[in-house]
């Protein structure tokens, strides 16, 4: 069935820059810090213009809320972007939010994304922008519209328990969890976030939702990995094209001696094989980037194992901050050093400095600098930080 479309209403100024139609029901009220009454029953929902998000509002709307939809643009101009999200607020009925949030996105994000690369690093843009940018994006819309809570069309689910507050949980299904993602969010978000999708068992439970109701976006193809990136276009080409300087350096064993020469640090991740243009009758693997030295050390696949592994930067929901809460102090938990990695049991503990020092029970393959560590307490998201 076709969903019935909504109708236009005059463009309403503010920092929110588009709407379509405006409801005024107010119930279960909440107040803001300011005073100003929050609905319960009113969401701001993160809307794409893709599948997931779309059928968050589906299932949001079945549930009985009034559901707005908002589309935050990261670039100067995504009309393509922001005409499929608009659609799908026409075809869903809902109302219509329109945010330009590049300059943030391009000082939070874009910057930082450049800059680990260059470093040796291999940054996770998303864990950076979720907390910096796309939930403080939805808070704000929230509270200007008196709406209490927000959501999105991740793949988790959330948990409130005496021990640690509001936290995220892994989804039910193991092969689409996104909790990973969210890590970085504090419990104040956590607390006003609905996750539609979190008992979802795969991508094809939801385009059947949205099949269903005829919605024009139901075989759209999944987005890409990185969503600032052009079509067709690499992170390598991306850095080159704004300019950066890539500096070449040298290839070295564990005992320094030199092997060659490499293309420069960016070309490069922990762990890797295959691209290193240089070959010596057995696999070697980069096993570690020096950027003070320009160096990247490669060897073989035992040298990528380790128990231990250092992050600094890190966050827990619990405390707020960086400090680690004292349940967690030497207690038996699981990790993932990547977002594609299976959690694996281990315990941490605080450092002097204020990192946080991991130690698995069986070593792990190649934790990368740059990418995030992430700790579970059973499926609950209790912390993580940036692998050093």
């Amino acid at each position: 069935m076709r969903r019935r479309r909504a109708k236009p209403t005059k463009a309403w100024k503010g920092s929110i820059l588009t709407r379509r139609k405006m409801n005024t029901t107010m119930t279960s009220q909440r107040k803001t810090k300011m005073g100003r009454s929050l609905d319960k029953k009113k969401v701001i929902l993160g809307l794409s213009g893709g599948v997931d998000s779309t059928t968050a509002a589906l299932l949001l709307q079945k549930q009985g809320y009034e559901v707005t939809g908002l589309y935050f643009d990261v670039s100067r101009e995504n009309i393509e972007g922001r005409r499929a999200a608009e659609q799908a607020a026409n075809e869903l009925g809902i109302p219509f939010l329109y945010e330009n949030v590049h300059d943030s996105f391009e000082k939070t994000v874009v910057e930082n994304f450049c800059g680990e690369y260059l470093a040796g690093r291999t940054p996770n843009p998303c864990v950076v922008c979720n907390p910096g940018i796309k939930f403080q994006t939805l808070i704000k819309a929230a509270d200007q519209e008196g709406a209490f809570h927000i959501a999105t069309g991740h793949y988790a689910r959330t948990v409130y328990t005496p021990e640690t507050g509001w936290t995220i949980r892994q989804a039910a299904s193991e092969k689409k969890d996104q909790s990973y993602m969210l890590y970085r969010l504090p419990a104040s978000v956590i607390e006003r976030l609905l996750l539609p999708l979190a008992n979802m068992e795969d991508k094809e439970a939801a385009r059947k939702i949205a099949r269903k109701e005829g919605m024009f976006n139901a075989e759209a193809k999944d987005s890409q990995e990185i969503c600032f990136l052009g079509d067709n276009e690499n992170y390598v080409d991306f850095i080159r094209n704004r300019g950066f300087q890539i500096q070449e350096g040298e290839f070295i064993n564990k005992k320094g001696e030199v092997l060659g020469r490499h293309k420069g640090l960016l070309y490069y991740t922990i762990g890797q094989r295959k691209g290193l243009g240089i070959t010596f009758g057995k696999p070697v693997f980069v096993t570690r980037m020096d950027p003070a030295a320009g160096t990247v050390e490669l060897g073989e696949q035992e040298d990528l194992f380790s128990r231990e592994v250092i992050c600094a930067g890190s966050f827990f929901p619990s405390s707020g901050n960086e400090t680690m809460p004292a349940f967690l102090e030497g207690r038996q938990i699981k990790a993932k050093i990547r977002y594609a990695a299976k959690p694996a049991a281990a315990r941490i503990e605080s450092l002097a400095d204020g990192r946080i020092k991991t130690i698995f029970e069986t070593p792990q393959r190649a934790a990368t600098p740059g990418q995030s560590i992430v700790f579970y307490a059973g499926d609950q998201v209790v912390g993580g930080g940036f692998i050093k």
